[in-house]
């Protein structure tokens, strides 16, 4: 048997250690998430809450519900805001939306929802278009507490600037004001923007497929996973979709190289929007 004193592989048999531990503790599957994304992430995390080693970080994790509450926030955040990347959301008004128009009724999925910012932009612009009270819209995410967050629908007014700008460059039709009411520093969208959301917490790695849909968005969500996770979600994905329906990735995602790659066209060339034209 051999030994190794390299700090290198040290940390990540530790990381391992972790990882292993939080799957059969709480359920929660990140082993097969990117290392070097959630290392960074670990250590942070570590050091905000005073914790000397990784080992330490699982002992506490496995005893301690809100540590590990405040662990798995950590390491599945994501960076959002309304109407992120404008072109695709316009590409989404003018491109897509007159074809999901021909369905009598629409089921979207916005998977990795996060605190709610790209499913109230999708559903700003389902109403403009006149699609809102036809469609059923599924906002899911492995993280309850964000779930919980994007329900709500209450965000920093201080985000409503930029998100102002990037809503007018997504074909906006009307004053960004008008979905949104200010209270002390929040902004807080109007209800009827979620009527026909379902908000739900939902595994991409463990979980099932729940339903078929006409559109699939999972933008910015599989880049913190390793090839062999992607692949997965994407099966998942695949699975979950009707035939010619949509799939909208994020800029730095793509279906190449994945298990359906062949069952896809670019439908929007640049904007990571697919559409599927074989099972």
């Amino acid at each position: 048997m051999t030994s190794t004193n390299d700090p290198a592989d040290l940390d990540s048999l530790e990381l391992g250690l972790l990882l292993e531990g939080l799957h059969r503790r709480h359920g929660f599957d990140l082993r097969d998430y990117s290392r070097a994304s959630l290392s960074r992430r670990i250590e942070r995390f570590k050091q905000q809450e005073g914790i000397a080693s990784t080992l330490g970080l699982l002992e506490r994790a496995l005893r301690e519900g809100d540590l590990w509450e405040r662990l798995l926030r950590e390491l599945t955040i994501h960076t959002t805001s309304m109407f992120r990347d404008p072109t695709f959301f316009l590409a989404f008004r003018e491109k897509v939306v007159p074809l999901i128009r021909t369905y009598p009724f629409i089921r979207i999925w916005v998977a990795g929802c996060s605190t709610g910012e790209e499913l109230y932009s999708t559903a700003i612009i389902l109403h403009e278009e006149g699609l809102l009270d036809r469609c059923r819209l599924y906002a899911t995410d492995l993280n309850e507490e964000v779930v919980s967050q994007a329900k709500t629908g209450v965000f920093p007014v201080s985000s409503m600037k930029e998100s102002t700008g990037s809503y007018q460059a997504a074909g906006g039709q009307r004053p960004f004001s008008e979905y949104y009411t200010v209270r002390d520093e929040l902004a807080i969208l109007s209800p009827a923007l979620s009527r026909t959301t379902i908000f739900a917490a939902h595994n991409l790695v463990s979980d099932a497929s729940f339903n078929e849909f006409q559109m699939i968005f999972i933008r910015n969500v599989m880049i913190y996973f390793n090839r062999s996770l992607q692949d997965r979600v994407l099966r998942l994905v695949h699975g979950s979709l009707c035939r010619l329906g949509f799939v909208c990735l994020g800029r730095r995602e793509s279906m190449r190289f994945s298990p359906h790659e062949e069952c896809y066209e670019e439908f929007v060339p640049g904007e990571k929007l697919y559409r599927k034209v074989r099972e």
